[in-house]
């Protein structure tokens, strides 16, 4: 079974409208959901759509009220918020650090009180659309355990970096976890009943599993052995402390949707306007990414492109477990939506 990126997008703008989500957010979370699947980002697609109807259902996102900005300098900005969508709390933030870095050459805007928000990729790229750098940092709910230790301490803690070019077929983005894999992938075989690779988790006695639900007990492994990890350590802190959110075992909701999210995001914009100049830098960018292609190279983004290709002729593959998930919560709401799949 399957379903195009149209009526993905719609499918969700309508349970979403059904749940008594407000409209404009609506778009915002429909756009990243399905731009997650257009990717190749599955695990942040269409398949954890599911998670966040379930915290609209326990009150762990809000539909009322907003976001709020608690502090703000020219260059920097601390947003609460306020346990909304992380969609849209996340796209206003970084509306908010493009602005600033038009006028300051910087523009760095942290965020606490939120919600998952999908692809980090999706953020980044509204900066580099505007000639800019996009980079985004976040923490998640413990999945990897410290190195050398067993118990779950850290999050998968992505980052992502995504560069403006003037080359229309260069996308140059990096949207990664340092864990060895993002959690979402363990959550995808949970419930598709299928084992996940060797090497990828340890159960809660720190051995070698391939049962995702052991996975998910235990821990990921961090990629790169203990550069991940020391990464995952930084980011855990900037994505925490720094942005007055939770870090280590206190970090929850990112995975749990009947709890409230206490995880935290930093959103980093850089002007090159302002350094070597936005013409300057794009023109040895694309240099740059010619001489790597000239080696056979692969630029950061290729695969994500490639997989746009091949979702918007083919669709998104949609998996019996879920299907059963999006019909049983749409007909909550009296709604069918069956006309949205394909055979």
């Amino acid at each position: 079974m399957k379903i195009s990126i149209d009526n993905e997008r719609k499918l969700i703008e309508e349970m979403l409208i059904a749940y008594g989500v407000k409209q404009n957010e609506a778009n915002i979370v429909a756009e990243v959901i399905t731009d997650g699947d257009l990717k190749g980002f599955s695990t942040h697609g269409l398949g954890r759509f599911p998670q966040y109807i379930k915290s609209i259902q326990a009150g762990t996102i809000k539909l009322e009220g907003d976001y709020e900005i608690e502090k703000e300098t020219a260059a920097t900005a601390m947003i609460n918020g306020n346990h909304k969508f992380g969609h849209y709390v996340t796209v206003k933030a970084m509306d908010l650090a493009v602005k600033k870095a038009s006028e300051c050459g910087v523009g760095i805007v942290g965020i606490h009180d939120s919600n998952h928000y999908g692809i980090a990729g999706f953020y980044a790229d509204l900066a580099s659309v505007q000639d800019m750098i996009g980079i985004v940092i976040s923490n998640t709910e413990p999945a990897m355990a410290p190195f050398g230790g067993k118990k779950a301490l850290l999050g998968t803690n992505p980052i992502t970096i995504s560069i403006p070019t003037d080359d229309i077929h260069n996308y140059i983005c990096v949207d990664m976890a340092t864990s060895i894999t993002a959690r979402g992938k363990l959550l995808e075989s949970k419930r598709k009943g299928e084992p996940i690779p060797e090497g990828m988790a340890l159960d809660k006695d720190g051995k070698p599993t391939t049962d995702p639900e052991a996975g998910l007990e235990g821990s990921i492994l961090p990629f790169g052995g203990f550069k991940g990890y020391a990464l995952a350590f930084m980011f855990e802190l900037l994505a925490g402390p720094l942005v007055s959110a939770a870090c280590g075992e206190e970090v929850q909701g990112t995975a749990t949707p009947d709890v409230m999210c206490t995880k935290g995001d930093l959103l980093i914009v850089i002007n090159p306007e302002h350094f070597a100049g936005s013409m300057q830098f794009k023109f040895y960018v694309d240099q740059f990414v010619r001489e790597i292609r000239e080696e056979n190279g692969v630029i950061p983004g290729d695969r994500e492109i490639e997989n746009m290709n091949i979702t918007m002729e083919n669709g998104v593959p949609v998996d019996e477990a879920l299907h059963q998930q999006l019909t049983e919560m749409a007909q909550e709401k009296g709604l069918d939506i069956q006309s949205y799949f394909e055979e």
